[in-house]
């Protein structure tokens, strides 16, 4: 659904618009800041589960190039990314890895936490694609279209990982083994 189907009238030229689709990227560079600090936190941490592990090395990967297309997007505008909501978002990402740790089932609270996190990704991108739109930058939804993509197919990864884990996690426990992470 665009702009114009909603009846909205043209916001391309609105400068105020402009400035939250900047802001919206933003957020959105702080965002994937946090995600690699979780993600980087937790990937070693999975030693008895190396397919969480794996999937989480692959999307390190697939981040650090979402990344690289915010920054080339805010390049365009002049812009860098907000200093401060990276420090703020990766400091909160720490915390949140931190607080899973000492729980008895950290792979669990890591593996909700994940999906969780990588749905909030998914809503955002839909959201600066819908503000690219109307701003008038539809030369950045292709970028932004492969981002939700990477987001989507993980958070489907993760989500079909959550039963597995849960019964590894549990027939490990049963066993007397390490199962926490």
């Amino acid at each position: 659904m665009t702009a114009s189907t909603l009846g909205m009238t043209d916001l391309s030229s609105n400068e105020t618009v402009k400035n939250i689709f900047i802001t919206g990227l933003q957020n959105a560079h702080a965002l994937e800041k946090e995600a690699l600090q979780l993600m980087q936190r937790q990937v070693e941490r999975f030693e008895n589960y190396p397919e969480m592990s794996d999937l989480l090395r692959t999307h390190i990967r697939e981040t650090e190039g979402q990344v690289r297309r915010l920054d080339e997007m805010l390049h365009t505008f002049g812009e860098d990314r907000s200093l401060l909501k990276d420090m703020a978002t990766q400091f909160m990402a720490n915390m949140a890895a931190a607080g899973h740790m000492p729980m008895a089932d950290e792979v669990l609270k890591n593996t909700f936490a994940n999906h969780a996190f990588e749905n909030f990704e998914i809503a955002s991108y839909k959201s600066l694609i819908a503000m690219a739109e109307a701003a008038g930058h539809q030369r950045f939804i292709p970028a932004l279209q492969e981002t939700l993509r990477e987001e989507e197919k993980t958070a489907q990864l993760i989500r079909d990982m959550i039963e597995p884990i849960t019964q590894k996690y549990l027939m490990r426990e049963a066993q007397g083994l390490k199962a926490d992470r």
